[in-house]
C-alpha cells in the first residue's frame, strides 16, 4: 500500500501537495485566529468556488480557455475576494467582521448562478468541493509550491510586523508599521492558499484545516511560536493520515483529513482534561 505512493504520479503529487498544505495552512491559521478572522477562509472559499465555476463555464463556451485549469480562475476570484474584504473592512471600521458574511453571500450567490449555467454538478466540481486524490495534477503541485514559497518567505521576512499587526493593529500603526499593506498582502496569501489547496482538502473544508490544528495547538502552547509549531505538527499528522485512509478506504480526501484533525483536537482536549483531574 505504501509503495503505491511512489509508484503513481498522481499519488506523489498528492503526497507532496498535502505536506505543503499541512505546513502553510496552520501558519496562516494561527495569525487569522489571533486576529479573530477565522471565518475569513469560509468567505474566500465560496468566492474561490465561483471562480472555479466561471473557469468551467468559459472552458465550455470559449475555445481559448479549453486548456486553462479552473484552479487559476479560482485563484483570481479568491484574490479579488480578498481585496473586496479589505475594502469592506475600511468601509465598516466599527463592524469589520461584516466584510466576511457579505463576501461569503456574494460568492455563494455567484456560484449558484454560474453552476446553473454550466448545467449542474459534475465529477470535476465534486473534486473541487470536497477534495479527491486522483484529480491532483503536476500543475496543481507547482501552483501550490509557488504559494507555499510566498507564504514562508513572507512570514520569515516580516514575522515581527505580522505579529504586531495581529495582536494590536493600533499599536502597529502608531509604531510606523505599514499595517495596511501587511493586512492586504496577508489576505491575498490566505486567498491563494485556499485556491491552491482545493484539490486536496476541498474548497468547502479548507477552513477546517486552517483552524482545527490551531485550536488544538492553543491548548498546549505557551508562546505564539510554539502555537505555530504545534499547529504544523497536528496539521501534518491530520493530512498524512487522512490521505492514507482516503486512498485505502476510497473516501473523499478532504472529509477524511478534516475528521482526522477533529480527532486530534478531541484527543488534545481529553488529555488536558485528564491531566487537570489527576492534578486535583
Amino acid at each position: 500500500m505504501l509503495a503505491d505512493w511512489w509508484q503513481y504520479d498522481f499519488l506523489r503529487y498528492t503526497l507532496f501537495s498535502g505536506i505543503l498544505i499541512g505546513l502553510i495552512c496552520p501558519v496562516l491559521g494561527t495569525f487569522l485566529i489571533v486576529r479573530r478572522l477565522s471565518m475569513m477562509a469560509d468567505g474566500l472559499s465560496h468566492v474561490t468556488l465561483s471562480g472555479v465555476a466561471a473557469g468551467m463555464l468559459l472552458s465550455k463556451k470559449v475555445v481559448i480557455f479549453n486548456s486553462v485549469n479552473p484552479l487559476f480562475f479560482g485563484m483570481l476570484f479568491s484574490v479579488l475576494g480578498s481585496l473586496f474584504i479589505e475594502r469592506l473592512r475600511k468601509v465598516y471600521r466599527a463592524y469589520q467582521d461584516l466584510a466576511i458574511p457579505i463576501t461569503l453571500s456574494a460568492g455563494l450567490g455567484l456560484f449558484t448562478v454560474l453552476i446553473s449555467v454550466v448545467d449542474g454538478f459534475n465529477a470535476d466540481l465534486y473534486a473541487y468541493l470536497f477534495g479527491k486524490i486522483v484529480t491532483v495534477t503536476e500543475e496543481d503541485l507547482y501552483a501550490l509550491i509557488g504559494v507555499a514559497v510566498a507564504v514562508l518567505i513572507t512570514v520569515l521576512l516580516i514575522y515581527k510586523e505580522l505579529f504586531t499587526v495581529s495582536f494590536d493593529e493600533e499599536f502597529a500603526r502608531v509604531s510606523g508599521v505599514s499595517h495596511r499593506w501587511i493586512n492586504l498582502w496577508f489576505t491575498v496569501l490566505v486567498a491563494l492558499t485556499i485556491a491552491a489547496s482545493m484539490r486536496i482538502v476541498g474548497v468547502l473544508l479548507i477552513s477546517a484545516l486552517i483552524t482545527l490544528p490551531v485550536a488544538a495547538s492553543l491548548q498546549l502552547a505557551r508562546s505564539f511560536r510554539q502555537a505555530i509549531l504545534f499547529a504544523i505538527l497536528f496539521a501534518e499528522v491530520a493530512v498524512l493520515s487522512g490521505l492514507y485512509l482516503a486512498y485505502w478506504l476510497d473516501w473523499a480526501s478532504g472529509g477524511t483529513i478534516v475528521l482526522a484533525a477533529v480527532l486530534i483536537l478531541l484527543a488534545v482536549l481529553a488529555t488536558k482534561r485528564i491531566k487537570v483531574m489527576v492534578a486535583r
